[in-house]
């Protein structure tokens, strides 16, 4: 039997990742290649070509993209064309008049940004769709004709379709777009009832003119890619990582784009619970620090915080997707001075081009991986990625030109406290998800990955209070190989609010049964036997008189009364507080279904070397807590399995450098974890 092989590609703001499987021998090779930013097809390419693997025995490409978050950064994307109710036109703008840019509230000289859609890009239409559903008022086709014909006077390149109530009744969308794609068959058109079926209209018309703002970047990207892939002869089946944690194939990532927002960051989380689940550990806090940003995600019992309640650049999101916070803190994070004279790390990158000053490639301004390796965390002898040289002057010399700016500190102190002040933004991240959420974060072990994540991994555990640390296997490539353990997913909901306390059970299990049968369909098209899929659902639920609900998951033999009875502890867990005699309020039926591939299996570890002795291949001296110690430097494919090693040491590998400081120890475990605790 021929060897079967899945590949995950995660493009990251300064690496490209590639980690290809292969069914029987296991992990096959894993690569990093600099990202390029302008195309990002271009290095995937290179990479693919890179690898080698016969392209007739690849089952599946799983790609992380942030080919939509970018356009919505940096404002690239279509011109849009909005459809909306007569009177409704300003909704967009209006919002719920707050400022949604975070800090905005402090800034006197605060302009709220402008609308995706300009006013004279919005067009109203007389029809109405009652609260109950009822259609009031059809759409009528001359109107939809003179609106047709307009848009192409203002070269629109994609059309937002919003109607008041439209989730309760999407006939009048639906006949919209009818209208529009026999009138403008080239211009892609976004549904709000298909994009966001919810009430809140503010919501789902923001979140329906954000998708039609992506769809014309993200099907060009990916049709070009596609079609670059079927040239290289491994135009095989093709997903995209979508934001709530499962793959999408390509046709639904280009009608629905807006689900892509945290395509790269949720493949890292479902690789973490992958490997936590074959550890033993439930309750994990995953934190990956790339060279651009940190992402952190809290995982209680294995299931990822979810939410539909996001802001991206003051701009609401109503999608499902895994609570990710992110921050402005990777190892290629410039520190710089204010107008205050305080030392500042971040946001500003140095990315992959020209990237930190070690890596020779032009960059001038000092980051976080120029303070590790003039600190020794980072060795000069060991290659970047497995390929990229650094150079130690070069860092000493960015170091140097910004001490000039600074009086009273050391050149080693600076660099510690550019670590410091990396170390404090990241452990705050981690604050905002579970401090702030109602979890202690000391009852949940630290899993950090990326290229630089195992590296300040003991100092974000000890800002924390956590005491135990798992540094997964292949951390430099965890997001990639997220992305091919992940299954097929499919989020779909209802609105429907009534007291909880009145709702007959069997009435929304029925409801359920009905999302389930045409998930299933849609599963079906995509390869699935009803054998191989499975459904989660869920309840948004919320006390009467509150604007905003909490997801509550449904286990097979619930009733109305174990619901609520969830519902008052995670309201407690929340919030500190929660009301047992007050009324509770059903707000969304939430169904997320599941097309399970074939994951790899990862057999015990089996260590190359015999000895610790054998697995040291040098020492240096490492800078830690104002001193220089004698570090031992390890190769973490020789170290061998339950091994105990104190800190200071510093064990590397491919795509990734450890950091075990003073008071930690660290072994590995049967699966090649390594596993870190406080010395008693």
């Amino acid at each position: 039997m021929s060897a079967i092989f899945s590949l995950g590609i995660d493009v990251g703001g300064t690496f490209t990742d590639f980690t290809l499987w292969n069914s029987g021998k296991g992990i096959a090779e894993l690569i990093k290649i600099p990202s390029t930013p302008l195309n990002q097809a271009e290095g995937i390419l290179h990479g693919i070509n890179e690898l080698g693997c016969s392209s007739g025995e690849m089952e599946r490409i799983v790609h992380g993209t942030t080919v939509g978050t970018n356009a919505i950064l940096q404002g690239e994307g279509a011109k849009v064309g909005l459809i909306t109710t007569k009177g409704f036109r300003d909704l967009i703008e209006i919002g719920r008049t707050r400022r949604l840019v975070p800090n905005s509230m402090f800034k006197p000289k605060f302009v709220r940004p402008k609308p995706l859609v300009p006013r004279h890009l919005r067009f109203e239409i007389n029809e109405r769709i009652f609260a109950n559903g009822e259609i009031g008022k059809g759409v009528g086709q001359n109107e939809m004709n003179q609106i047709a014909e307009k848009m192409v006077g203002e070269d629109i390149e994609s059309i937002a379709v919003c109607f008041l109530h439209s989730y309760r009744n999407p006939e009048n969308e639906k006949e919209a777009g009818i209208l529009l794609k026999n009138q403008l068959p080239s211009i892609p058109v976004s549904l709000s009832s298909e994009v966001i079926p919810e009430y809140r209209e503010f919501e789902r018309f923001s979140s329906t003119v954000v998708n039609a703002y992506l769809a014309p970047v993200m099907i060009n990207y990916l049709e070009s890619l596609e079609l670059d892939l079927k040239k290289s002869e491994y135009g095989r089946t093709f997903f995209i990582m979508s934001s709530s944690g499962g793959m999408i194939s390509s046709k639904t990532a280009q009608s629905f784009p807006i689900r892509t927002i945290l395509s790269g960051p949720a493949g890292g989380v479902n690789g973490a619970i992958h490997f936590s689940r074959q550890a033993g550990f439930f309750n994990i806090i995953t934190y990956d620090m790339g060279g651009t940003s940190t992402d952190v995600c809290l995982v209680k019992n294995l299931l990822p915080m979810v939410s539909s309640e996001h802001q991206l650049s003051g701009i609401p999101i109503k999608t499902l997707q895994m609570e990710i916070n992110t921050v402005g803190a990777g190892g290629g994070s410039i520190a710089w001075i204010d107008d205050d004279g305080r030392l500042k790390v971040g946001p500003q990158s140095a990315g992959a081009d020209p990237g930190p000053a070690s890596y020779g490639k032009g960059g001038k301004s000092p980051t976080i991986t120029d303070a590790n390796l003039f600190l020794g965390r980072l060795g000069a002898k060991s290659l970047l990625g497995g390929k990229l040289r650094l150079y130690p002057e070069l860092a000493q010399e960015s170091l140097q030109k910004l001490l000039r700016e600074l009086e009273g500190i050391g050149s080693h102190k600076l660099a510690e406290g550019i670590l410091q002040i990396g170390v404090t933004k990241m452990a705050s991240a981690i604050k905002e998800i579970s401090v702030e959420r109602g979890h202690d974060p000391r009852d949940y072990a630290l899993v950090p990955y990326g290229g630089a994540g195992p590296m300040h991994a003991c100092q974000i555990a000890d800002e924390l209070g956590i005491s135990t640390i798992l540094i997964p296997r292949f951390p430099g490539n965890l997001s990639a190989l997220g992305l091919i353990v992940s299954d097929v997913r499919h989020d779909d909901v209802r609105s429907w609010i009534k007291q909880l306390n009145t709702f007959d059970f069997d009435e929304f299990d029925g409801e359920f049964r009905t999302m389930e049968k045409r998930s299933l369909s849609i599963l079906g098209e995509e390869g699935f036997e009803p054998r191989d899929t499975y459904f989660q659902r869920s309840l948004d639920l919320r006390y009467k008189g509150q604007a905003f609900e909490l997801n509550i998951p449904l286990g097979e033999d619930d009733s109305l009364e174990r619901i609520a009875e969830r519902f008052h502890i995670r309201f407690q867990e929340t919030y500190g507080h929660s009301r047992p005699g007050h009324y509770i309020e059903l707000v969304h039926l939430r169904l997320s279904s599941f097309g399970v591939v074939k994951k790899p299996l990862f057999p015990t570890y089996e260590s190359k070397g015999k000895s610790i002795v054998e697995a040291q291949k040098d020492e240096r001296q490492v800078y830690f807590q104002g001193h220089f110690l004698k570090t031992p430097i390890y190769e973490r494919d020789l170290l061998p399995c339950q091994e105990i090693l104190n800190g200071p040491a510093i064990i590397e590998e491919s795509g990734a450098t450890s950091v075990v400081p003073p008071g930690w120890m660290v072994r590995i475990d049967s699966y090649g974890n390594l596993l870190l605790n406080r010395r008693k």
